[in-house]
């Protein structure tokens, strides 16, 4: 009976890594690596006898991927925020 009262005093102050905050960022994170994947979508072509120079493309060889890096930023960000209520 008493190790049962334990397991429940243990589960009461058990806490999750991270707080709302963190979830957010980690939430911005992930979209804006999407949004950079999304921009590196496109420029193939149908005929592979045909050359596309659009694979070649400003915003898909500069843009992208440096979108996808502050993607990854803000993640590490959002895992290395402090909590707040630090008790």
């Amino acid at each position: 009976m008493g190790e049962s009262k334990r397991k429940k005093e243990a589960k009461a102050n058990e806490k999750f890594i991270f707080e709302r905050d963190n979830y957010k960022f980690m939430i911005i994170g992930l979209a804006v690596i999407a949004f950079g994947f999304i921009f590196m979508a496109g420029g193939g072509s149908d005929d592979p006898d045909v050359f596309n120079p659009e694979i070649f493309s400003w915003r898909r060889i500069r843009l992208a991927p440096t979108v996808v890096l502050i993607g990854f930023a803000i993640e590490i960000y959002a895992i290395l925020l402090k909590p707040k209520s630090a008790k």
